[in-house]
């Protein structure tokens, strides 16, 4: 079936992208999953690269390129070489397309070339000790005090949280009304009364740095707030159909690497005298693998192609999001399965993909709320 979405402009970005990693990261992955963080030099070089702030206007160093095609072809690349991905996709195309589309031109000047260059990494930070997926339940407070507000509260699985120059965090503050809102707030490395705290130890994404992050009477100036004041809730929802195709993107990549990856191995494993791949059994379930990735894949690319038109529902991108991800898990467990005892060993391929890829159905919005949020719009 022929599904390709990419142009020949894509096919070039992708041997950018390949040629870089290759030359750039690979040789040193190995040594940041041990550290449990990714080089700092790794975003300079990104940047110098021309990798990060794809879609950020060309005069502040971005590529002034608005079309996700870009960020899932790279994403694509960093699945092929086994890169860690959470940290950059986040810095790449998360926090970037907030900072694109509610800066104003001032903070765009002030922030956005350091997002571009690698020089500064950011980090978005809504999870919370007490509300994950359940956005309208943080508890973290911003209180206007002059030209400042005062955070106060703690944000958790924070990925980059232990580098980034510059957090994107949602916050409650007061409305006219007094009920509270929610608000987005740029927080700079050295702000006073904002710290970091251990850097949690996860199963998979070894390599990605997830922290907490404090906020203790933090004063953060008012020339910080992304967009309006209590508009944060919209923003957030605007931008989850995008955070969710990236998700997606991951996964969609992920399978199909899997797949390829445990066909090689039932062509040339042996048993009872002829390849693993020969016998019914796992000959159908790779068939069904195969079909549910070619769906996967083609449901994926619609789906890009209608957040390129501003089209992307949030029902649809909750339909993919759930999808994909659960369809990766089990991609990973039955490949996990055809590799045997050489797939459970820690330094396999498949068993660092079956580790990745769990938190897959749980960051971004749970599988749960997924399927809440499709019966919410069948009137259910």
């Amino acid at each position: 079936m022929e599904h390709n979405p990419y142009d020949e402009v894509h096919e070039d970005f992708r041997s950018l992208c390949r040629a870089f990693l290759e030359r750039e990261a690979v040789p040193h992955h190995d040594q940041w999953e041990r550290d449990g963080i990714i080089d700092s030099a790794l975003w300079k070089k990104a940047g110098a690269a021309g990798l990060l702030g794809v879609d950020a206007p060309a005069e502040h160093g971005g590529g002034g390129q608005d079309d996700f095609r870009f960020t899932a072809v790279f994403i694509e690349e960093l699945t092929r070489a086994g890169v860690t991905a959470p940290g950059l996709v986040a810095h790449n195309d998360i926090v970037s397309s907030y900072f694109a589309a509610r800066t104003t031109p001032e903070q765009q000047a002030r922030w956005l070339p350091g997002l571009c260059s690698g020089e500064q990494i950011a980090a978005i930070a809504l999870s919370e000790p007490e509300a994950g997926s359940d956005l309208a339940g943080i508890r973290t407070t911003a209180v206007r005090d002059g030209d400042h507000y005062v955070l106060n509260g703690q944000k958790t699985f924070i990925t980059n949280g232990e580098k980034a120059g510059l957090v994107l965090v949602a916050v409650k503050t007061a409305t006219p009304r007094g009920a509270p809102g929610i608000s987005l707030l740029v927080v700079e490395a050295g702000t006073p009364g904002f710290s970091r705290g251990r850097r949690l130890d996860k199963l998979g994404w070894r390599a990605s740095d997830t922290s907490e992050l404090f906020f203790d009477d933090c004063r953060v100036p008012v020339a910080n707030l992304l967009g309006r004041e209590n508009a944060g809730m919209g923003y957030l929802m605007a931008g989850l159909p995008r955070e969710r195709l990236c998700i997606s993107a991951v996964a969609v990549a992920t399978a199909e690497k899997m797949l390829a990856d445990t066909l090689e191995h039932a062509r040339n494993r042996q048993a009872f005298g002829q390849a693993i791949g020969s016998f019914q059994h796992n000959k159908f379930v790779l068939a069904s693998l195969d079909t549910e990735i070619t769906v996967a894949r083609v449901f994926f690319n619609h789906c890009m192609a209608e957040l390129n038109a501003g089209r992307l529902t949030v029902t649809d991108a909750a339909k993919l999001k759930w999808w994909t991800t659960e369809l990766q898990v089990r991609v990973a467990d039955s490949c996990l399965q055809l590799h045997g005892g050489y797939g459970y060993l820690r330094e396999s391929s498949i068993a660092r993909e079956w580790a990745n890829s769990r938190v897959q159905t749980i960051y971004g919005g749970t599988t749960e709320i997924m399927k809440e949020l499709i019966g919410r719009s069948l009137g259910l």
